[in-house]
């Protein structure tokens, strides 16, 4: 039995009327995981379920004082929520009909088969939190899950949440990193919310969006005059983000001619507007993000060293969505309610078929990529209720992608080069990012590993 590290072991409550069945159950399942209790009444067992909260109730179909099918609607009145296994004789398929029609979750035939048990156990104890998960979803944006505008209650987020905090206190330059779409701009807006110069402007640019003539003349200004169309002063956003935050986006695709200029800027406190002669001192905090692994592009020489230890003073990296799963519903939630009440439509509740879909699906484009499928959901829903139709194609058919090695299917067979770019891709993912880490792990230098990601990334486009 694998576990959610986010929950505790699933609790499992067996209703038997032989003790030695019960017995045997609990020394069988209790070191795959589960928590178990058993009564040997049907009738004790309601009591207990009145008591004590349970994943999944596992229960034989003959018992003396209340039989199987009885029982199962006894629970399935008084704890909806609660799934039920039944235990039937092997071939009494009419009695294991009977007791899905009467609210059982699965049944499994006896002599029992440990491993088909467990199975359904696992499938029973994932359906049951799952409907928890949804019923919560509300309940857990009501109470507050947040750090600024970033939404989340999974241990990676929380963590996240301290760095923040902390470097709010401080006065000091910060590199966020994280892949696109996970949320660095909310960061940086987080870290300027909490921090003494939240009364103070909070200015962004994206290094990438702006050619460099451009991207000088925004950050430091110019003067009347001093390129065609510059009818009059402009002044830089370094001056204008004085006294708050500026936020440097995407600042690995800075051009190398601008990135001496930026850190003599940064360095000096002070800044020469295009065709000025006089500097301009400012006070602005700053903040750089970045998808790019810029240690690697130190090493390319597509990035200043210096630039890089002058912004990297505090590194913070955001987790990707799928390292945070437990977050996804609560994401979902809040985009449907927010897009619900901007197109002025009854807000809609998420069913346990789309809550399943999207926590199987891998969201290679975050949280922002959960946004805009939230957003077309509600916008093609016709009632209270997100169908799975609602969702994109590429969600709905979603399945996670395998490698089969083993295997005597020549169709099912892949190339030693395809088997080398998933398990450096599955490297990377699992070490969230860290060229210089799996590297090391993989037995490639930086150089090496930086060359197939290149080559991986112009094969895919």
């Amino acid at each position: 039995m694998t576990n959610d590290s986010d929950h505790f072991p699933p609790r499992i409550l067996i209703v038997d009327d032989q003790q030695s069945m019960c017995e045997m159950l609990v020394d069988t399942l209790s070191p795959n995981g589960f928590e178990v209790q058993w009564k040997t009444q049907a009738i004790a067992a309601l009591g207990l379920l009145k008591e004590l909260a349970f994943d999944v109730v596992l229960t034989d179909l003959k018992m003396p004082d209340m039989n199987g099918i009885e029982f199962c609607q006894e629970v399935n009145r008084n704890h909806p929520e609660l799934p039920v296994v039944v235990m039937t004789a092997f071939g009494s398929l009419e009695a294991a009909v009977s007791a899905i029609r009467a609210g059982a979750f699965d049944f499994v035939t006896k002599p029992l088969d440990m491993d088909l048990l467990d199975i359904a156990l696992e499938r029973a104890v994932k359906q049951a939190r799952l409907q928890q998960e949804v019923r919560q979803l509300k309940t857990s944006l009501d109470v507050g899950v947040n750090f600024g505008k970033l939404i989340g209650k999974s241990p990676p987020m929380q963590e996240l949440y301290r760095q923040l905090s902390q470097v709010a206190a401080v006065d000091t330059t910060v590199l966020i990193t994280g892949e696109s779409g996970s949320g660095k701009e909310l960061a940086a807006q987080s870290v300027h919310q909490h921090s003494k110069r939240r009364d103070k402007p909070f200015v962004a640019i994206n290094c990438a969006a702006l050619p460099e003539s451009l991207m000088e003349s925004e950050l430091f200004g110019h003067v009347a005059g001093a390129f065609t169309g510059a009818d009059q002063d402009h002044e830089g956003l370094l001056v204008r983000a004085n006294g708050g935050t500026l936020f440097l986006d995407e600042i690995g695709e800075m051009s190398a001619s601008m990135q001496p200029k930026l850190l003599r800027a940064l360095e000096a406190n002070c800044v020469r507007p295009v065709g000025g002669t006089d500097e301009i001192p400012f006070d602005a905090r700053i903040v750089a993000a970045t998808n790019r692994d810029l240690e690697t592009a130190v090493e390319a020489g597509t990035f200043r060293e210096d630039l890089f230890y002058r912004i990297n003073v505090v590194p913070i990296h955001l987790p990707p969505l799928r390292q945070r799963s437990s977050d996804i519903l609560i994401l979902a939630q809040f985009f449907v309610k927010m897009f619900s009440e901007k197109a002025n439509v009854e807000v809609k509740e998420i069913t346990e078929g789309v809550a399943q879909r999207l926590l199987d699906y891998h969201w290679p484009g975050n949280v922002r990529e959960l946004r805009n499928t939230m957003e077309r959901a509600v916008t093609l829903s016709d009632g209270k209720r997100l169908r799975i139709e609602d969702l994109p194609e590429s969600i709905r058919n979603y399945q996670s992608r395998t490698m089969v090695i083993a295997s005597d299917k020549p169709e099912e067979l892949r190339s030693l080069e395809e088997v080398e770019k998933r398990y450096i891709l599955h490297v990377l993912d699992t070490v969230d990012g860290n060229r210089t880490l799996a590297s090391k792990i993989l037995g490639l230098d930086r150089k090496t590993l930086y060359r197939k990601l290149i080559r991986y990334e112009q094969t895919n486009t």
